[in-house]
């Protein structure tokens, strides 16, 4: 034996045990489309507006894309972004892409022509799937980035059954053309090696360039398999696709339904009404969303409800939730799921676990246990808070500040010809989020702040949540958002940003005094600001907007 115990030395379980194809696969989650079209090829996985496709079907879509897409000559490490909504072509992407070994890059449908025309050449886009209902925009983007960095991708258009707006193509082969004028593969084979990137995914870019997130086979499957196992998701789902699918691959859902043989219910947008209506209509009992789909449908006129008798389970992320969205959520009878993660990590890597003992609380104190960001998902190795400085865990007081950092199999391979963020990001061994929180006696975890939203007013430190969180509990506020303002005396001061309920009426110095019932004076902002607050196609705010607004000196950070 050898004495020193880094050392390994081959013994007997070393010997003629080598891996081979029958004991030996890399994971891809393209297995799970495989396995659900063999087992369960004859029930339903897609629903879009007229649109019925059954799993065996929906697998031979993909295998005819995959074909497609190799025949014009993707393969390992090609780059081919979408452009889509949530429709079946977006579906059939995450199936039939990565069956090729391209990288799927998922467009966000709301970016203008030249950070869409940036994104595509920094991953080198070779082939463009694009819905006509950009075409204009896209037509764009393509000048750009044939004028500006000499690209000039393939370019695929899809037209969709279910829209009626004005359609424009802008490129040389048509989607259903296409899958039909190919044999779908015999397989939707992952990769040799499941290191190998499945997607790319940019960034929101709000302080300089956007950064491209690149994930790995590995990593997407066993998210698959995490978000079942968080949500305790049953066989046939009837999952609604109210989060945009471009963004962070839909946290993985795609993938977790296909392992479920559940059915996806696709929505080209995003309204109250629609959502209410699939769920009735389709039995629709599982989506997720950010905290501002979910107030949607709290505001929303509770008549659009009748019909919906099935339990209905959402999961909510993007955002710190406010707890009256949480509180709002309970009252209709709708169970939230409150996750928590980063692009970085696939989407959802925490979640804050339901433990039975919390049923018998208050409907305040179950409020204020959901709204943690909570523990590690199943397959997260860690995830604590330390002072990112001397990378050692903070006291599970509930009052040391410090970082959420993540470490395991479910973290991105790094940023795409980024190796300083992506060395600066792993530093110490662990996956920095940026985002401030404390550890509490159970070991959960609960933000304070973005590093960067952190208001210091006469070096007191304010968390931006926590006066949100007080102006939520204003019946009349739909919105709220708070940063600081530059202030001579403190330094820094609050400033709130607030829309309206539909219908409601509310003057600055009322929510001012509502603060002041809820919170400690130096917390209280200082000002009110009624507005459109801007937002994200995934219902982020976006607070760097609001601090150039507001004239805030982390504007210019």
């Amino acid at each position: 034996m050898s004495g020193n115990p880094s050392v390994t030395t081959p013994g007997i379980y070393d010997q003629h045990l080598d891996k081979n194809p029958a004991n030996y696969v890399p994971l891809s989650p393209t297995s799970y489309v495989e396995r659900t079209a063999e087992v369960f090829g004859d029930l339903p996985a897609v629903i879009h507006g007229q649109r019925r496709y059954t799993w065996a079907q929906t697998r031979e879509r993909s295998a005819r894309l995959a074909a497609a897409l190799k025949a014009l000559g993707v393969g390992r490490g090609t780059t081919v972004s979408v452009m889509l909504p949530n429709t079946p072509e977006m579906v059939e992407a995450h199936y039939g892409v990565p069956a090729t070994g391209a990288v799927l890059n998922t467009l966000n449908t709301r970016l203008d022509a030249p950070l869409l025309a940036w994104q595509m050449n920094h991953c080198e886009t070779q082939v463009l799937i694009t819905d006509t209902e950009f075409g204009p925009l896209m037509y764009e983007a393509l000048r750009r980035l044939r004028e500006d960095h000499g690209r000039n991708p393939i370019v695929i258009d899809v037209a969709d059954s279910e829209y009626t707006g004005r359609a424009e193509r802008v490129g040389t082969h048509e989607y259903e053309a296409l899958l039909a004028a190919h044999a779908p593969v015999d397989r939707l084979d992952g990769p040799a090696d499941e290191w190998d990137a499945i997607a790319v995914s940019y960034t929101s870019g709000t302080t300089g360039d956007p950064k491209g997130v690149v994930t790995h086979h590995r990593g997407a499957y066993l998210n698959a398999v995490c978000n079942a196992a968080t949500w305790t998701m049953p066989h046939f789902p009837v999952y609604l696709w109210t989060l945009p699918m471009f963004h962070c691959n839909g946290w993985c859902f795609p993938w977790t339904i296909a392992m479920l043989a559940g059915t996806h219910v696709c929505l080209r947008k995003v309204d109250a009404k629609s959502i209410l209506e699939a769920m009735r209509e389709h039995k629709a009992d599982h989506y997720c969303a950010a905290p501002i789909v979910h107030n949607l449908l709290i505001s929303a006129d509770p008549s659009l409800r009748d019909g919906i008798t099935q339990r209905v389970r959402g999961m909510v992320a993007g955002a710190a939730p406010p707890a009256a969205m949480i509180e709002g959520m309970a009252k209709m009878g709708f169970d939230i799921t409150h996750v928590y993660g980063l692009t970085e990590v696939y989407g959802p890597a925490a979640v804050a676990a339901k433990r039975t003992s919390w049923a018998s609380e208050s409907l305040s104190e179950q409020t204020r246990l959901n709204g943690r960001q909570g523990v590690r998902h199943t397959m997260e190795e860690g995830m604590t808070v330390m002072d990112p400085e001397t990378m050692t865990e903070v006291p599970a007081d509930g009052a040391t500040m410090g970082e959420i950092m993540f470490r395991g199999n479910v973290a991105m391979k790094g940023y795409l010809k980024n190796p300083s963020a992506t060395d600066k990001a792993f530093a110490g061994g662990w996956f920095h989020t940026g985002d401030l929180a404390v550890l509490e006696p159970d070991r959960y975890v609960k933000i304070k702040d973005r590093s960067k939203d952190i208001i210091i007013s006469g070096g007191e430190n304010i968390s931006s949540i926590e006066v949100e969180d007080a102006l939520y509990r204003h019946p009349a506020v739909a919105a709220a958002a708070v940063v600081a303002k530059p202030d001579p005396k403190w330094g820094e001061t609050p400033v709130a940003f607030v829309e309206l309920a539909l219908g409601a009426q509310v003057t600055a110095e009322e929510l001012i005094a509502h603060c002041k019932s809820l919170l400690a004076g130096y917390k209280v902002p200082r000002e009110i600001r009624f507005e459109p607050i801007p937002k994200t196609s995934t219902g982020k705010i976006q607070k760097f907007m609001l601090r150039e607004k507001a004239k805030s000196t982390a504007a210019f950070d």
